[in-house]
């Protein structure tokens, strides 16, 4: 059995929801902004039901006293309204506080029949993205969400004990996946340390008795990334193929985790963007300026391989497999990052084209050295490919839950789940 649908927009008409529209730029301009003090939440920090805390902007206490309308509360749903109108925030502790920023679209949430984790967990549904970003593309250059869109979202409702029932379930798969991804995190960390003492900071292994020359050891060489030997980039490679395959924006990258597809394409039906198929031992990042988007595709098993294709946003180099943890590592520093900033173009959306990418100049060191370092990372990348791996697996099995549940395939009436003391967790 199907449960019933409700409309925002019946929900907005009882008084169950409210939308708020970000700050004017009358209210808020570039000059508020502080380097402390309560963050302010932008399009760039809404992420798939939670927030993307990196580059956050702050507001001292008396912008924060005139813009107290726009301070968000546990329970709110905060959309961004230009670009990437498919995410979502969901404010829990994280959040609470801080600023809707101008370029956001808050939801609040005050209803007996509607959980509002719920309703969040319903909006990270690949159905619900599809329709959004169809709706919200319609007729326009860059996607566009306004209150009369979020006010057409229909979606299941069932009673509320069963929403909660799935939140309790849908959650204890989310703080598993959380787990999972802090480990990432701190892999992640160590190689991009390790390559920063080595690389950068010039503390490798025998440093001391090295000879330096204008400051960099003598040994070494200062070469266009795109005239290193050991590194290839990545061409357009998208031949005719059968069936479908899954297709990545590079949106469905956050920072370095790979997240669900955009889309499942055909050879004659996928986007003009879509360029690029990954290759073992290949590294990716995003174009656009002041974006920290890194992809590794190392394991020869990796589901991309074969199965995948990315979009022309991605810059992408291959390398031998003693030569790939070095690409990594600088591909994944955030001096590397830095640079290519300085080479981004663009009116409306700066980014790295091919031309900038010319410009681009690495140190390498010896072979030797690029070796030890290979031996000391190689381990770590392959955990951090498990660990991504898990994941994937995980969010796949929550995805397939949340829909078999939500078409009355699955019932959870007999489930024993409820809230934790705190309240704001469930227990299985």
């Amino acid at each position: 059995m199907k449960y019933k649908s409700i409309k925002i927009d019946e929900l907005v008409r009882t008084g169950e929801v409210k939308l708020q529209t970000g700050p004017f730029g009358t209210q808020l301009k570039a000059s508020d902004y502080t380097e402390t003090g309560v963050p302010v939440i932008n399009v760039r920090n809404v992420g798939f039901g939670n927030i993307r805390t990196k580059d956050l902007e702050f507001l001292g206490e008396k912008m924060v006293e005139q813009l107290s309308v726009h301070q968000l509360e546990k329970g709110d749903i905060v959309f961004g309204r230009k670009g990437a109108v498919e995410r979502h925030a969901y404010i829990d502790g994280i959040g609470e506080g801080w600023i809707q920023g101008s370029d956001c679209l808050r939801l609040r949430l005050n209803s007996n029949r509607v959980d509002s984790r719920f309703l969040s967990y319903y909006l990270r549904t690949k159905t619900h993205q599809d329709w959004m970003i169809a709706l919200c593309s319609f007729g326009a250059t860059m996607p566009s969400l306004n209150q009369d869109i979020v006010k057409l979202i229909t979606f299941p409702a069932p009673p509320i004990d069963i929403q909660r029932k799935v939140v309790g379930i849908l959650s204890a798969y989310d703080d598993f996946i959380e787990l999972n991804k802090s480990r990432v995190n701190l892999l992640s960390k160590f190689i991009q340390e390790t390559y920063k003492e080595w690389f950068i900071r010039f503390r490798f292994p025998g440093f001391r008795e090295a000879k330096f020359k204008k400051g960099i050891p003598e040994t070494w060489s200062i070469k266009s990334i795109l005239k290193e030997p050991n590194f290839k980039l990545v061409k357009p490679n998208v031949e005719q193929f059968d069936g479908e395959k899954k297709y990545y924006a590079t949106a469905q990258v956050d920072e370095i985790t790979l997240l669900s597809p955009t889309s499942l394409v055909t050879y004659f039906n996928k986007p003009s963007r879509a360029q690029y198929q990954p290759t073992e031992n290949s590294a990716w990042f995003a174009r656009m300026k002041n974006t920290y988007k890194v992809l590794s595709v190392s394991n020869k098993d990796s589901d991309l391989i074969g199965n995948a294709i990315l979009s022309s946003g991605f810059v992408g180099f291959e390398a031998t497999e003693k030569w790939y943890p070095f690409l990594y590592g600088l591909i994944s520093s955030s001096s590397f990052h830095d640079t290519k900033d300085v080479y981004c173009t663009g009116a409306t959306q700066e980014s790295l084209t091919n031309n900038g990418l010319k410009h681009i100049k690495i140190l390498v060191p010896e072979e030797e050295l690029v070796l030890s370092f290979s031996k000391i990372i190689k381990p770590i990348i392959d955990q951090i490919d498990d660990i991504q791996a898990a994941v994937n697996i995980l969010d796949n099995q929550k995805n397939a839950l949340l829909s078999r549940i939500l078409s009355g395939k699955l019932k959870v009436d007999d489930l024993d789940v409820s809230f934790a003391a705190s309240g704001n967790k469930m227990e299985l």
